[in-house]
């Protein structure tokens, strides 16, 4: 059974925000009006077929890009009033990144891949390597810390990614479909991981097209045509 995570704040809040790309003389509307909250250590999947305007929303949610219009607030911040110098910072230090194609670093090893946020956040190096072999060790990979990604499993690769997005203790993870190149028995174990660091009371924001990997989420929010369709518990 899922542990209950208490809910201390929101971290997230969306109001009407609509997101327009400009291809050519024309214009395409992916957002159309979103509104979420999303509060301090939920586990959010958010589900929808290709082109409902998931992975835009997730690219806003992460400060990777900006809406057209609606207000964003993160973390008691307006990302609308933000530079694009704190926007760096915050994606460096606030959120952790996990990807569905790992975008691990194939020339360096696994312990440097995990060091390399710490070191855009100019850690001292001592630090980055204590602190990355103790990530490496809570994911079961500390007899890997001087393999390449490359030589790595599926599955050791995303484990690998998951130590990454830790790196500088964010309070919110975005997982871009972090089971979907990996098989069924690679699958269950990076979400036991998930389930973990959210029962931990990290934050978790996954977009997902398998229902089965669901079922440790707080809430599932269903996305079609740029709107929420339903947000079930």
């Amino acid at each position: 059974m899922r542990k209950k995570v208490e809910i201390i704040t929101g971290v997230i809040e969306l109001k009407d925000i609509h997101k327009t790309y400009c291809i050519g003389d024309s214009e395409f509307a992916v957002l159309k009006g979103i509104n979420l909250e999303i509060e301090a250590g939920e586990f959010i999947a958010l589900m929808g077929p290709s082109g409902s305007g998931k992975s835009t929303l997730m690219n806003i949610v992460g400060c990777l890009d900006r809406p057209s219009s609606g207000s964003f607030l993160l973390l008691d911040q307006d990302i609308s009033q933000t530079s694009d110098d704190e926007l760096a910072r915050i994606r460096r230090e606030e959120l952790g990144f996990i990807f569905q194609t790992f975008n691990l670093i194939g020339r360096i090893n696994v312990q440097k891949n995990v060091e390399m946020p710490m070191i855009l956040a100019r850690i001292p190096r001592e630090e980055r390597k204590t602190r990355a072999l103790k990530l490496l060790q809570a994911v079961n990979l500390a007899h890997r810390v001087d393999f390449s990604p490359l030589r790595l499993s599926g599955g050791e690769r995303q484990r690998v990614a998951i130590a990454r997005a830790l790196a500088n203790d964010p309070k919110i993870i975005i997982a871009d479909e972090p089971t979907g190149n990996l098989d069924l028995k690679s699958s269950k174990e990076v979400m036991n991981i998930l389930a973990r660091l959210n029962q931990e009371g990290r934050t978790i924001i996954m977009v997902t097209h398998n229902p089965e990997i669901t079922e440790n989420c707080s809430r599932v929010i269903r996305l079609r045509d740029g709107r929420i369709l339903e947000s079930a518990s």
